[in-house]
Protein backbone atom coordinates (compact mmCIF):
# COMPACT_ATOMS: atom_id res chain seq x y z
CA UNK A 1 0.00 0.00 0.00
CA UNK A 2 1.03 3.10 -0.83
CA UNK A 3 2.26 6.44 1.55
CA UNK A 4 -0.31 8.59 -0.07
CA UNK A 5 -2.92 5.84 0.70
CA UNK A 6 -2.11 6.51 4.27
CA UNK A 7 -2.07 9.67 4.22
CA UNK A 8 -5.39 11.12 6.55
CA UNK A 9 -7.42 14.17 5.05
CA UNK A 10 -8.97 14.62 1.84
CA UNK A 11 -6.05 14.90 0.06
CA UNK A 12 -4.28 13.70 -3.97
CA UNK A 13 -2.88 10.50 -5.28
CA UNK A 14 -4.42 7.79 -2.77
CA UNK A 15 -3.25 5.34 -5.67
CA UNK A 16 -0.50 5.35 -8.17
CA UNK A 17 -1.60 6.26 -11.92
CA UNK A 18 -1.58 2.38 -12.64
CA UNK A 19 -4.49 1.79 -9.94
CA UNK A 20 -6.61 4.44 -11.29
CA UNK A 21 -5.91 3.61 -14.99
CA UNK A 22 -7.24 0.07 -13.71
CA UNK A 23 -10.12 1.38 -11.68
CA UNK A 24 -11.39 3.67 -14.30
CA UNK A 25 -12.04 1.06 -17.84
CA UNK A 26 -15.11 0.73 -19.49
CA UNK A 27 -17.49 -1.04 -16.78
CA UNK A 28 -19.16 -2.80 -19.55
CA UNK A 29 -16.92 -3.43 -22.76
CA UNK A 30 -18.44 -3.83 -25.67
CA UNK A 31 -19.30 -6.78 -27.72
CA UNK A 32 -17.73 -8.22 -30.74
CA UNK A 33 -19.59 -9.67 -33.88
CA UNK A 34 -19.49 -13.16 -32.45
CA UNK A 35 -20.84 -12.29 -29.36
CA UNK A 36 -23.31 -10.09 -30.72
CA UNK A 37 -25.01 -12.44 -33.07
CA UNK A 38 -25.12 -14.53 -29.99
CA UNK A 39 -27.24 -11.96 -27.81
CA UNK A 40 -29.01 -11.41 -31.18
CA UNK A 41 -30.43 -14.89 -31.73
CA UNK A 42 -31.92 -14.46 -28.15
CA UNK A 43 -34.49 -12.15 -29.12
CA UNK A 44 -37.94 -13.96 -29.78
CA UNK A 45 -39.11 -10.47 -32.24
CA UNK A 46 -42.14 -9.74 -30.68
CA UNK A 47 -44.97 -9.02 -32.62
CA UNK A 48 -46.33 -6.71 -29.49
CA UNK A 49 -42.73 -6.12 -28.42
CA UNK A 50 -42.86 -5.00 -24.34
CA UNK A 51 -39.25 -3.52 -25.16
CA UNK A 52 -40.63 -1.32 -27.10
CA UNK A 53 -43.17 0.07 -25.11
CA UNK A 54 -40.57 0.69 -22.29
CA UNK A 55 -38.37 2.65 -24.54
CA UNK A 56 -39.23 6.41 -23.46
CA UNK A 57 -37.88 7.09 -27.44
CA UNK A 58 -39.72 4.19 -28.82
CA UNK A 59 -36.42 2.37 -30.64
CA UNK A 60 -38.09 -0.33 -32.67
CA UNK A 61 -36.09 -3.00 -30.58
CA UNK A 62 -36.92 -5.89 -32.18
CA UNK A 63 -36.07 -4.50 -35.87
CA UNK A 64 -32.86 -3.61 -34.87
CA UNK A 65 -31.56 -6.58 -33.43
CA UNK A 66 -32.87 -8.73 -36.51
CA UNK A 67 -30.99 -6.57 -38.50
CA UNK A 68 -28.23 -7.31 -36.46
CA UNK A 69 -28.91 -11.13 -36.56
CA UNK A 70 -28.85 -10.60 -39.96
CA UNK A 71 -25.62 -9.04 -41.04
CA UNK A 72 -26.74 -5.65 -41.07
CA UNK A 73 -25.88 -3.79 -37.83
CA UNK A 74 -25.57 -0.34 -40.02
CA UNK A 75 -29.61 -0.76 -40.35
CA UNK A 76 -29.44 -1.44 -36.98
CA UNK A 77 -27.92 2.10 -35.96
CA UNK A 78 -30.06 3.64 -38.28
CA UNK A 79 -33.49 2.51 -36.78
CA UNK A 80 -31.70 3.28 -33.27
CA UNK A 81 -30.59 6.70 -34.61
CA UNK A 82 -34.30 7.68 -36.30
CA UNK A 83 -35.77 6.99 -32.73
CA UNK A 84 -32.69 8.30 -30.68
CA UNK A 85 -29.77 10.60 -31.70
CA UNK A 86 -28.05 9.72 -28.61
CA UNK A 87 -28.45 5.70 -28.87
CA UNK A 88 -24.92 5.72 -28.43
CA UNK A 89 -24.92 6.87 -24.78
CA UNK A 90 -27.68 5.77 -23.97
CA UNK A 91 -26.75 2.18 -25.02
CA UNK A 92 -24.05 2.99 -22.22
CA UNK A 93 -25.80 5.19 -19.39
CA UNK A 94 -29.38 3.62 -19.25
CA UNK A 95 -30.77 1.71 -16.85
CA UNK A 96 -31.51 -0.93 -19.00
CA UNK A 97 -33.12 -3.27 -16.27
CA UNK A 98 -36.01 -0.79 -15.52
CA UNK A 99 -36.77 -0.04 -19.03
CA UNK A 100 -36.40 -2.36 -22.06
CA UNK A 101 -34.16 -5.36 -20.57
CA UNK A 102 -36.81 -5.42 -17.12
CA UNK A 103 -40.14 -5.53 -20.16
CA UNK A 104 -38.12 -8.37 -22.25
CA UNK A 105 -39.93 -11.71 -22.17
CA UNK A 106 -36.77 -13.70 -22.07
CA UNK A 107 -36.09 -11.60 -18.65
CA UNK A 108 -39.76 -12.41 -17.57
CA UNK A 109 -39.58 -16.19 -18.42
CA UNK A 110 -35.69 -17.04 -17.59
CA UNK A 111 -34.83 -14.32 -15.29
CA UNK A 112 -32.02 -13.63 -18.62
CA UNK A 113 -32.86 -10.62 -20.95
CA UNK A 114 -31.53 -10.44 -24.37
CA UNK A 115 -28.60 -7.79 -24.24
CA UNK A 116 -30.34 -5.08 -25.89
CA UNK A 117 -28.19 -1.88 -24.60
CA UNK A 118 -25.05 -3.81 -25.18
CA UNK A 119 -26.55 -4.84 -28.53
CA UNK A 120 -27.42 -1.47 -29.44
CA UNK A 121 -24.13 -0.06 -28.61
CA UNK A 122 -22.41 -2.77 -30.94
CA UNK A 123 -24.79 -1.03 -33.79
CA UNK A 124 -24.30 2.16 -33.28
CA UNK A 125 -20.52 2.29 -32.23
CA UNK A 126 -19.88 0.67 -35.50
CA UNK A 127 -21.86 3.50 -37.21
CA UNK A 128 -20.49 6.48 -35.83
CA UNK A 129 -16.66 4.99 -36.50
CA UNK A 130 -17.37 5.71 -39.85
CA UNK A 131 -16.66 8.64 -42.10
CA UNK A 132 -19.57 11.24 -42.57
CA UNK A 133 -22.93 10.98 -41.14
CA UNK A 134 -25.39 9.52 -42.02
CA UNK A 135 -28.40 11.67 -41.88
CA UNK A 136 -28.71 14.49 -44.67
CA UNK A 137 -30.86 18.00 -43.80
CA UNK A 138 -33.82 19.23 -45.99
CA UNK A 139 -33.95 21.86 -47.70
CA UNK A 140 -33.65 25.08 -45.96
CA UNK A 141 -36.70 26.79 -44.41
CA UNK A 142 -35.65 29.79 -43.76
CA UNK A 143 -36.48 29.61 -40.33
CA UNK A 144 -34.54 30.16 -37.21
CA UNK A 145 -34.61 27.92 -33.73
CA UNK A 146 -32.66 29.11 -30.65
CA UNK A 147 -31.86 26.32 -28.10
CA UNK A 148 -30.92 26.66 -24.60
CA UNK A 149 -29.21 24.31 -22.91
CA UNK A 150 -26.76 21.50 -25.37
CA UNK A 151 -27.33 18.48 -23.20
CA UNK A 152 -29.84 15.51 -24.29
CA UNK A 153 -32.88 17.56 -24.76
CA UNK A 154 -30.93 20.61 -26.27
CA UNK A 155 -29.28 17.98 -28.51
CA UNK A 156 -31.73 15.65 -29.65
CA UNK A 157 -34.19 18.71 -30.41
CA UNK A 158 -31.22 20.56 -32.04
CA UNK A 159 -30.22 17.65 -34.53
CA UNK A 160 -34.05 17.02 -35.51
CA UNK A 161 -35.04 20.71 -36.04
CA UNK A 162 -31.70 20.66 -38.40
CA UNK A 163 -32.43 17.47 -40.18
CA UNK A 164 -36.07 18.94 -41.18
CA UNK A 165 -33.74 22.13 -42.65
CA UNK A 166 -33.89 24.80 -39.96
CA UNK A 167 -31.52 26.99 -38.57
CA UNK A 168 -30.31 26.56 -34.88
CA UNK A 169 -28.56 27.82 -32.61
CA UNK A 170 -27.70 26.19 -29.17
CA UNK A 171 -26.58 28.42 -26.14
CA UNK A 172 -24.69 26.54 -23.71
CA UNK A 173 -23.93 28.11 -20.03
CA UNK A 174 -20.88 25.95 -19.96
CA UNK A 175 -17.40 25.68 -21.50
CA UNK A 176 -18.19 22.36 -23.09
CA UNK A 177 -21.52 21.37 -24.75
CA UNK A 178 -22.99 17.43 -23.73
CA UNK A 179 -24.48 18.62 -20.33
CA UNK A 180 -25.48 15.78 -18.35
CA UNK A 181 -23.54 13.44 -20.36
CA UNK A 182 -20.54 15.20 -20.14
CA UNK A 183 -20.38 16.41 -16.66
CA UNK A 184 -22.81 14.45 -14.64
CA UNK A 185 -22.09 10.56 -15.39
CA UNK A 186 -20.02 8.56 -13.78
CA UNK A 187 -16.20 8.14 -16.08
CA UNK A 188 -16.77 4.71 -16.14
CA UNK A 189 -19.79 4.07 -17.83
CA UNK A 190 -18.49 6.95 -20.87
CA UNK A 191 -14.51 6.37 -21.16
CA UNK A 192 -12.29 7.90 -24.12
CA UNK A 193 -14.70 11.44 -24.42
CA UNK A 194 -17.12 9.41 -25.98
CA UNK A 195 -19.59 12.27 -25.04
CA UNK A 196 -17.89 14.55 -26.66
CA UNK A 197 -17.36 12.30 -29.75
CA UNK A 198 -20.90 12.31 -29.59
CA UNK A 199 -21.44 15.61 -30.01
CA UNK A 200 -19.23 16.06 -32.70
CA UNK A 201 -20.98 13.28 -34.57
CA UNK A 202 -23.83 14.70 -34.09
CA UNK A 203 -23.22 18.12 -35.35
CA UNK A 204 -22.23 16.58 -38.86
CA UNK A 205 -25.28 17.04 -40.16
CA UNK A 206 -24.95 20.37 -40.13
CA UNK A 207 -27.09 23.85 -39.71
CA UNK A 208 -25.84 23.73 -35.23
CA UNK A 209 -24.13 26.62 -33.86
CA UNK A 210 -23.19 26.20 -30.69
CA UNK A 211 -22.61 29.33 -28.28
CA UNK A 212 -20.92 28.27 -25.02
CA UNK A 213 -20.65 30.27 -21.46
CA UNK A 214 -23.92 31.84 -22.45
CA UNK A 215 -26.59 30.91 -19.69
CA UNK A 216 -30.15 32.22 -19.55
CA UNK A 217 -30.91 34.91 -17.32
CA UNK A 218 -27.02 36.31 -16.95
CA UNK A 219 -25.51 36.31 -20.72
CA UNK A 220 -28.82 35.85 -22.93
CA UNK A 221 -32.68 36.56 -21.88
CA UNK A 222 -35.46 34.84 -23.07
CA UNK A 223 -37.43 37.97 -24.86
CA UNK A 224 -34.32 38.62 -26.96
CA UNK A 225 -34.46 34.99 -28.16
CA UNK A 226 -38.41 35.74 -28.81
CA UNK A 227 -36.87 38.47 -30.96
CA UNK A 228 -34.29 37.37 -32.80
CA UNK A 229 -35.65 33.91 -33.73
CA UNK A 230 -38.58 32.16 -34.79
CA UNK A 231 -39.14 29.88 -32.14
CA UNK A 232 -37.15 28.84 -28.69
CA UNK A 233 -36.50 25.59 -26.75
CA UNK A 234 -35.15 25.47 -23.22
CA UNK A 235 -33.08 22.35 -22.18
CA UNK A 236 -31.14 23.75 -19.80
CA UNK A 237 -31.14 21.14 -17.51
CA UNK A 238 -31.14 21.88 -13.68
CA UNK A 239 -28.53 24.34 -12.45
CA UNK A 240 -29.07 24.35 -8.51
CA UNK A 241 -28.46 22.12 -5.84
CA UNK A 242 -30.46 20.99 -3.07
CA UNK A 243 -29.19 21.79 0.56
CA UNK A 244 -29.43 19.12 3.48
CA UNK A 245 -30.72 21.37 6.34
CA UNK A 246 -28.73 20.05 8.84
CA UNK A 247 -26.51 21.95 11.22
CA UNK A 248 -23.14 22.27 10.13
CA UNK A 249 -23.39 21.85 6.95
CA UNK A 250 -20.82 24.79 5.72
CA UNK A 251 -18.01 23.17 7.25
CA UNK A 252 -14.76 22.15 5.11
CA UNK A 253 -14.80 19.22 2.44
CA UNK A 254 -18.72 19.20 2.87
CA UNK A 255 -20.10 19.71 -0.63
CA UNK A 256 -22.38 18.62 -3.46
CA UNK A 257 -21.96 15.19 -5.43
CA UNK A 258 -22.79 17.29 -9.28
CA UNK A 259 -19.34 19.17 -8.33
CA UNK A 260 -17.02 15.72 -7.34
CA UNK A 261 -18.30 14.76 -10.80
CA UNK A 262 -17.93 17.15 -12.80
CA UNK A 263 -13.94 18.04 -11.90
CA UNK A 264 -14.02 13.89 -11.81
CA UNK A 265 -15.20 14.18 -16.08
CA UNK A 266 -12.98 16.90 -16.73
CA UNK A 267 -10.13 15.89 -14.55
CA UNK A 268 -6.59 15.26 -17.28
CA UNK A 269 -5.11 13.74 -14.09
CA UNK A 270 -7.22 11.94 -12.19
CA UNK A 271 -4.24 11.13 -9.49
CA UNK A 272 -4.70 15.26 -8.76
CA UNK A 273 -8.28 15.07 -6.85
CA UNK A 274 -8.75 15.13 -3.45
CA UNK A 275 -10.35 12.35 -2.09
CA UNK A 276 -11.06 11.45 1.73
CA UNK A 277 -10.37 8.25 3.63
CA UNK A 278 -13.84 7.92 5.04
CA UNK A 279 -16.69 9.23 2.56
CA UNK A 280 -20.12 10.04 2.70
CA UNK A 281 -22.72 10.32 0.25
CA UNK A 282 -26.38 11.44 1.20
CA UNK A 283 -29.10 10.56 -1.27
CA UNK A 284 -29.85 7.37 -3.10
CA UNK A 285 -30.56 8.59 -6.59
CA UNK A 286 -28.15 7.79 -9.38
CA UNK A 287 -25.81 10.85 -8.95
CA UNK A 288 -25.38 9.40 -5.27
CA UNK A 289 -24.25 5.98 -6.40
CA UNK A 290 -21.83 7.18 -9.20
CA UNK A 291 -19.84 9.56 -6.66
CA UNK A 292 -19.56 7.07 -4.17
CA UNK A 293 -18.55 4.43 -6.80
CA UNK A 294 -15.93 6.92 -8.09
CA UNK A 295 -14.70 8.10 -4.35
CA UNK A 296 -14.21 4.72 -3.79
CA UNK A 297 -12.22 3.82 -7.80
CA UNK A 298 -10.10 6.62 -6.29
CA UNK A 299 -8.73 5.42 -2.93
CA UNK A 300 -11.46 6.29 -0.50
CA UNK A 301 -11.27 3.80 2.29
CA UNK A 302 -14.51 3.41 3.49
CA UNK A 303 -17.30 5.45 1.29
CA UNK A 304 -20.90 4.95 2.63
CA UNK A 305 -24.56 5.86 1.21
CA UNK A 306 -27.16 6.96 3.72
CA UNK A 307 -30.50 7.35 2.50
CA UNK A 308 -33.54 8.43 4.01
CA UNK A 309 -36.06 6.08 2.70
CA UNK A 310 -35.92 1.96 2.49
CA UNK A 311 -34.00 0.43 -0.55
CA UNK A 312 -36.85 -0.50 -2.13
CA UNK A 313 -37.33 3.79 -2.76
CA UNK A 314 -33.88 4.54 -3.87
CA UNK A 315 -33.82 5.94 -7.49
CA UNK A 316 -31.08 4.44 -8.25
CA UNK A 317 -31.79 1.20 -9.99
CA UNK A 318 -31.60 -2.12 -8.41
CA UNK A 319 -28.25 -2.98 -10.64
CA UNK A 320 -26.87 0.65 -9.85
CA UNK A 321 -27.14 -0.33 -6.16
CA UNK A 322 -25.61 -3.93 -6.73
CA UNK A 323 -22.71 -2.37 -8.58
CA UNK A 324 -22.41 -0.02 -5.33
CA UNK A 325 -21.90 -2.94 -2.86
CA UNK A 326 -19.88 -4.92 -4.73
CA UNK A 327 -17.25 -2.27 -5.26
CA UNK A 328 -17.00 -1.90 -1.77
CA UNK A 329 -19.99 0.74 -0.66
CA UNK A 330 -21.58 0.48 2.19
CA UNK A 331 -25.58 1.32 2.49
CA UNK A 332 -27.29 3.12 4.98
CA UNK A 333 -31.13 3.18 4.64
CA UNK A 334 -33.75 4.60 6.82
CA UNK A 335 -31.54 7.28 7.98
CA UNK A 336 -31.27 11.46 7.70
CA UNK A 337 -28.82 14.11 8.68
CA UNK A 338 -29.30 15.96 12.00
CA UNK A 339 -26.17 17.57 12.55
CA UNK A 340 -22.08 17.70 10.84
CA UNK A 341 -19.22 17.83 13.50
CA UNK A 342 -15.86 19.05 13.19
CA UNK A 343 -13.39 21.97 14.06
CA UNK A 344 -13.77 23.69 11.03
CA UNK A 345 -13.77 20.82 8.35
CA UNK A 346 -16.08 17.97 9.12
CA UNK A 347 -14.94 15.16 10.96
CA UNK A 348 -18.19 13.26 11.81
CA UNK A 349 -22.05 13.41 10.97
CA UNK A 350 -24.84 12.58 13.09
CA UNK A 351 -27.89 10.65 11.78
CA UNK A 352 -31.10 9.88 13.17
CA UNK A 353 -32.98 7.13 12.23
CA UNK A 354 -36.79 7.18 9.87
CA UNK A 355 -39.84 5.79 10.19
CA UNK A 356 -42.77 6.18 7.63
CA UNK A 357 -45.69 6.40 9.07
CA UNK A 358 -49.51 7.62 8.20
CA UNK A 359 -48.23 11.12 8.03
CA UNK A 360 -45.08 10.37 5.84
CA UNK A 361 -41.39 10.43 7.20
CA UNK A 362 -40.72 10.82 10.50
CA UNK A 363 -37.43 11.96 12.57
CA UNK A 364 -36.95 9.54 15.27
CA UNK A 365 -35.03 10.25 18.60
CA UNK A 366 -32.54 7.03 17.94
CA UNK A 367 -29.71 8.40 16.81
CA UNK A 368 -25.58 7.38 15.37
CA UNK A 369 -22.52 8.91 14.28
CA UNK A 370 -20.57 8.54 11.16
CA UNK A 371 -16.73 9.15 11.08
CA UNK A 372 -16.06 11.21 8.04
CA UNK A 373 -13.86 13.90 6.47
CA UNK A 374 -15.43 13.92 3.08
CA UNK A 375 -19.79 14.68 2.44
CA UNK A 376 -20.98 14.40 -0.72
CA UNK A 377 -25.06 16.05 -1.16
CA UNK A 378 -27.25 13.81 -3.65
CA UNK A 379 -30.13 14.93 -2.96
CA UNK A 380 -31.55 16.37 -5.42
CA UNK A 381 -31.37 19.35 -8.24
CA UNK A 382 -33.15 22.95 -8.24
CA UNK A 383 -33.94 24.84 -11.49
CA UNK A 384 -32.37 28.64 -11.86
CA UNK A 385 -32.32 31.37 -14.07
CA UNK A 386 -35.70 30.39 -15.26
CA UNK A 387 -37.91 33.51 -16.07
CA UNK A 388 -40.23 34.85 -14.31
CA UNK A 389 -42.90 34.94 -17.21
CA UNK A 390 -43.12 31.54 -17.49
CA UNK A 391 -45.50 29.36 -16.04
CA UNK A 392 -44.08 26.47 -13.71
CA UNK A 393 -45.09 23.30 -11.89
CA UNK A 394 -43.65 21.77 -8.83
CA UNK A 395 -40.66 24.46 -9.17
CA UNK A 396 -39.84 23.23 -12.78
CA UNK A 397 -41.11 24.52 -16.37
CA UNK A 398 -44.89 23.44 -17.01
CA UNK A 399 -45.69 21.66 -20.06
CA UNK A 400 -48.33 20.12 -22.18
CA UNK A 401 -48.04 18.31 -25.18
CA UNK A 402 -45.08 18.08 -26.63
CA UNK A 403 -42.83 20.29 -25.05
CA UNK A 404 -45.39 23.85 -25.28
CA UNK A 405 -44.62 26.02 -22.24
CA UNK A 406 -47.25 28.48 -21.09
CA UNK A 407 -45.34 31.35 -23.71
CA UNK A 408 -46.38 30.61 -26.82
CA UNK A 409 -43.39 30.14 -29.67
CA UNK A 410 -41.55 28.62 -26.29
CA UNK A 411 -40.98 24.80 -25.91
CA UNK A 412 -38.90 23.04 -23.60
CA UNK A 413 -37.84 19.63 -22.18
CA UNK A 414 -35.62 17.42 -20.00
CA UNK A 415 -34.85 17.86 -16.71
CA UNK A 416 -35.92 21.69 -16.21
CA UNK A 417 -39.60 20.46 -16.84
CA UNK A 418 -41.95 18.90 -14.21
CA UNK A 419 -42.17 15.51 -16.72
CA UNK A 420 -38.57 15.05 -16.51
CA UNK A 421 -37.01 12.03 -14.38
CA UNK A 422 -33.11 12.92 -14.73
CA UNK A 423 -32.76 10.07 -17.66
CA UNK A 424 -30.65 10.90 -20.99
CA UNK A 425 -33.27 8.90 -23.05
CA UNK A 426 -35.91 10.60 -21.22
CA UNK A 427 -34.91 13.95 -22.28
CA UNK A 428 -33.44 12.68 -25.60
CA UNK A 429 -37.46 11.85 -26.56
CA UNK A 430 -38.96 15.22 -25.17
CA UNK A 431 -36.20 17.10 -27.21
CA UNK A 432 -37.24 14.99 -30.25
CA UNK A 433 -41.08 15.45 -29.67
CA UNK A 434 -40.55 18.94 -29.21
CA UNK A 435 -38.71 19.52 -32.44
CA UNK A 436 -41.56 17.09 -34.40
CA UNK A 437 -43.93 20.27 -32.42
CA UNK A 438 -41.97 23.25 -33.19
CA UNK A 439 -41.19 22.09 -36.94
CA UNK A 440 -44.94 21.84 -37.54
CA UNK A 441 -45.88 24.82 -35.82
CA UNK A 442 -43.27 26.81 -38.16
CA UNK A 443 -43.97 24.36 -41.17
CA UNK A 444 -47.69 23.12 -40.84
CA UNK A 445 -45.90 19.96 -41.67
CA UNK A 446 -47.08 17.24 -40.20
CA UNK A 447 -45.24 15.59 -36.61
CA UNK A 448 -43.46 12.82 -37.33
CA UNK A 449 -42.71 10.80 -33.56
CA UNK A 450 -41.60 7.10 -33.39
CA UNK A 451 -43.90 4.58 -31.84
Amino acid sequence: MSQARLSPGVVPGRLTPEQMAANFVDVAPPLDRHEAHVAADRCYFCHDAPCITACPTSIDIPLFIRQIATGTPDAAAMTIFHANILGGMCARVCPTENLCEGACVRETAEGKPVQIGALQRYATDGLMAQEGHPFTRAEATGKRVAVVGAGPAGLSAAHRLAAKGHDVTIFEARPKPGGLNEYGIASYKAVDGFAQAEVDWLLGIGGITIKNDQALGRQITLETLQADYDAVFLGMGLGGVNALRATGEDRQHVTDAVSFIRDLRQATDLATLPVGRDVVVIGGGMTAVDAAVQAKLLGAENVTIVYRRGQDRMGASRHEQDHATASGVRLICNAAPVAIHGNGAVAEIEFCYTASGPDGLTMTEDRFRLKADQVFRAIGQTLDGTPETIMLEGGKIAVTGPGRTSIDGVWAGGDCTADGDDLTVTAVAQGRDAAEDIDAHLTGRPVSIPG
